[in-house]
């Protein structure tokens, strides 16, 4: 209950966007696209699927333990930050690496020699004396105050940061700047100066072996996003490829004018930020339809203090399921049951609550999601996910907390974040051909 009125407190406090800070930029690019890599690419369809969903529940305990505060030290950095890893290069000359691409973290990291402590990794290592372009950042420095990370060495007189979770993991190092270059398999590519960043010495968790931190994504001017904002003004959007697709596809990420959504079929929602740099994107869902019975959420149900309150609903790629509000959840779940006569079974993973025997590929009529001005209508595939070979379960869950708009629900979808106009915006797309 004091997580929850901690974040209805920082709802509390939204506002329009603060002015980014991004020092020394290059000028504005015209736009460029990096892929977006699952992080179990390497399994088979129906075991990335299992695991991304087991995930899930990790990553709303990660969001749930955010304590809202101005200091994005309290950013809750474990080993489920994400579900997509983003390739990026780091330095002069540059070194390719991989990290988690996380619309829910604000802070750049990777693990950096010397490594006092690190989780295995077999991709190269970035090795910060080997950079011509690598800057430590002075304690005096406004990035230091601003972020409040940690502390200052003594022997360096730089900024430290020192992040540890009730979870176990950690991440610690020192804060800097260097040359960051992003580009995408077609070898266009666009390299920013000066862009903030953690290297961490000390570093522990659940992580693969193929990525070396973390990529920060949200909405905080010391994100990646935040920070690229008058290069890329203030636009990004990616297309996730379903994770049953077997076509090898990767998803995109896009940044600039290839980020813009527009054409037939778009729907646009307001976009609620905050000043207290809290990474979340929130949008405002009002209810769901389904066939012709629409329901709403309980305002009530939220908080008493909050009834019509905007942005109630953090919008998360590196979440997979979808959360609702319980009272929403039950309604939705007795109209599928009520709808789909196939015979019902148990969830052999024991993580979904209404799943049916489904040899063959369930067929459901289109379920709608309404968001303040913008309807989204989902296809079979965001609204239900397959176990195993024989079942198929309701891709949503219930939540005591607050709402969140998974990735699953996403897929197949454009999904345009305008940070200048404050919309995200939504169009159907068939995101292995993008």
């Amino acid at each position: 209950m004091f997580l929850k009125s901690i974040f209805l407190a920082y709802l509390a406090t939204i506002s329009i966007i603060p002015l980014y800070v991004a020092q020394n930029l290059e000028p504005k690019t015209s736009g460029f696209t990096v892929d977006l890599i699952h992080r179990d690419s390497k399994e088979p369809p129906l075991q990335r699927t299992n695991n991304a969903l087991r995930r899930s529940f990790d990553r709303l305990t990660r969001l749930k333990a955010l304590k809202c505060s101005k200091k994005p030290e309290t950013e809750i950095v474990t080993s489920q930050t994400g579900e997509f890893l983003m390739k990026y290069s780091i330095g002069t000359p540059p070194v390719t690496t991989f990290g988690i691409a996380d619309t829910g973290s604000d802070l750049t990291w990777t693990q950096c020699p010397p490594c006092i402590k690190c989780f295995k990794q077999i991709i190269p290592l970035f090795y910060p004396n080997k950079s011509s372009t690598y800057r430590r950042i002075p304690c005096k420095d406004a990035t230091c105050r601003d972020i409040q990370l940690g502390s200052c060495s003594k022997s360096r007189n730089n900024c430290l940061y020192s992040q540890g979770y009730g979870d176990g993991s950690t991440t610690e190092g020192e804060l800097a700047r260097d040359t960051l270059t992003l580009g995408s398999g077609t070898g266009k590519t666009a390299s920013f100066p000066n862009i903030t960043l953690g290297c961490g010495f000390k570093n522990s968790g659940l992580f693969g072996e193929d990525e070396s931190g973390i990529v920060g994504l949200g909405a905080g001017k010391y994100s990646l996003v935040g920070q690229l904002y008058p290069a890329i003004q203030g636009k990004f959007s990616y297309c996730l490829v379903p994770l049953s697709s077997e076509t090898g596809n990767t998803s995109k990420l896009h940044f600039g004018t290839e980020a813009v959504v527009s054409g037939a079929g778009v729907v646009s929602t307001p976009l609620e930020l905050n000043t207290a740099e809290v990474p979340f994107y929130l949008l405002t869902l009002q209810g769901i339809t389904i066939g012709n019975q629409r329901f709403y959420v309980d305002d009530d149900e939220i908080d008493s203090k909050q009834r019509s309150k905007e942005g109630n609903t953090i919008i998360d790629s590196g979440t997979t399921l979808t959360f609702l509000p319980y009272r929403l959840y039950n309604k939705m779940e007795s109209v599928v049951k009520s709808t789909i006569k196939l015979k019902p079974v148990k969830d052999p993973l024991g993580i979904l609550d209404v799943c049916y025997y489904t040899p063959k590929d369930l067929k459901f009529s289109d379920m709608i999601v309404h968001f303040k001005g913008a309807d989204v209508r989902l296809k079979t595939d965001n609204a239900f996910v397959r176990t195993n070979n024989v079942t198929t379960c309701l891709a949503f869950k219930p939540s005591a907390d607050f709402p969140i708009y998974g990735n699953l629900a996403q897929t197949n979808f454009l999904v345009g974040y305008d940070l200048l106009k404050r919309t995200v915006s939504f169009k159907p797309k068939d995101c292995s051909r993008s």
